[in-house]
This record gives structure tokens, C-alpha cells and sequence, in this order.
């Protein structure tokens, strides 16, 4: 599968942070390749880049997620995964160049009702945070079918802090996202969606898409 992840920041920060490059009409390009191995088995890689006012289309990083899933046959009542991302991103675009994520993602899906949770971990392995552990970024995903092609929900995305001291909110991030999913091809997938962000430390205003092609 090949997607292709395009944001752009209405309104975000609009100065330097310790070296990062504001967010504010900001646009992100990501292209995302997956192949699957198993029925139970897949590996994506990620190419980040980044058009930012004043400097042009850059490249951002890239990274590399393995999954493994328990498969279909098995039969459970709810669906159970788990992804670990490595990667890097340049000094411009981050305080920690290194990462590394651990998702669990669980999902089920009652008839025209579809719910996921994402309780996420992530760690700095280079810069400024690498010596603090993991932080706690869960995000999560409700939709309901309108019709057999429409699906209408509501997503959200957050940054807690550290595992051993979370921040105060208005240091946190959170942001919800509603969006439509259109789907109108199993070769196909389409996501569009106008996040809003619930304290300053977050994009207040940005918007989202998500184009995949199945092969």
C-alpha cells in the first residue's frame, strides 16, 4: 500500500522554539509505503517533508514501523496490535532527532460503529529529552457509517508528558479532528479531517488528508 499524509497548519506558533521551526502555514507531505509479509505481519517506511514559509520543500526524516497483529482466524472479540517505529528527523524540525514509539492499538467494530484506541509510548534516543524516559501520546478514533461509502467521526491526538511526570495541561497537547472517510473502493482509502486544538500549547487550527492506494 502507498499513502500519502498532507497537512497544513492554518494556526500554529509562528516563531522558533529552541531551534525548531514554527509550525504557523506550515504544509507536511508524508509518503507512507507498507508491505505486508503474513496475514499477520507488515513493515512501512516513511519519507517526511516539509514546505515551510521562507525556506522552500524539505526533506524532514524517515521512518521505519514494523506491525504485527493477532490474525483474523483467531477470532477475538475486539482486534490487538502492536507497532514499534524508529526514526529520524532533522535538528530543524525536532529537539529530539532519534525516536523511538511503541503503539498497542485496539479497534472493534459494531456494525456501522467503529472504535480504536491507541495508548502510545514514545522516546527520545538523541537530543534533548533522551534522558527522560517515555512519554504518553494516546490518541484515539470513533466513526459511524452514514451510508455504505460515508463514514463521519471524530479523531483524537495527544501529548501528555513523561511517564514519570506529566505536564501541566496548558504544556500538554491535545487536538481533535473531525473527519469523513469515503469509501469508495477496497483499492482505495480517503480521510479528510480540520483539527482544532484545546490549549495553547497545540496547532489551533490545521487540516488533514490521507490518500492510499491498495495493491
Amino acid at each position: 500500500m502507498i499513502e500519502f499524509h498532507c497537512n497544513y497548519t492554518f494556526d500554529g506558533n509562528k516563531h522558533s522554539a529552541n531551534g525548531v521551526l514554527p509550525n504557523y502555514h506550515a504544509f507536511h507531505e508524508t509518503a507512507e509505503m507498507t508491505r505486508g509479509f503474513t496475514p499477520w505481519f507488515e513493515t512501512a517506511f516513511y519519507v517526511f517533508t516539509s514546505v515551510q514559509p521562507g525556506h522552500g520543500w524539505e526533506w524532514v526524516g524517515d521512518h521505519v514501523r514494523p506491525r504485527v497483529r493477532v490474525p483474523e482466524d483467531w477470532h477475538w472479540p475486539v482486534g490487538l496490535s502492536l507497532s514499534t517505529e524508529v526514526g529520524y528527523q532533522r535538528r530543524s524540525y525536532s529537539e529530539n532527532t532519534w525516536t523511538w514509539e511503541l503503539r498497542p492499538i485496539l479497534d472493534k467494530q459494531w456494525g456501522p460503529l467503529y472504535l480504536s484506541l491507541n495508548p502510545a509510548f514514545e522516546r527520545a534516543l538523541h537530543g534533548s529529552a533522551s534522558n527522560q524516559g517515555f512519554e504518553f501520546t494516546p490518541s484515539a478514533k470513533i466513526s459511524y457509517d452514514v451510508t455504505h461509502a460515508i463514514a463521519l467521526g471524530v479523531e483524537y491526538y495527544s501529548a501528555l508528558g513523561h511517564l514519570s511526570h506529566f505536564d501541566r495541561f496548558g504544556d500538554q497537547q491535545h487536538q481533535i479532528i473531525p473527519v469523513v472517510d469515503l469509501n469508495l473502493s477496497p483499492k482505495w482509502e480517503f480521510n479528510f479531517g480540520v483539527g482544532v486544538g484545546l490549549n495553547h500549547s497545540t496547532d489551533r487550527l490545521m487540516t488533514k488528508l490521507i490518500l492510499g492506494r491498495r495493491f
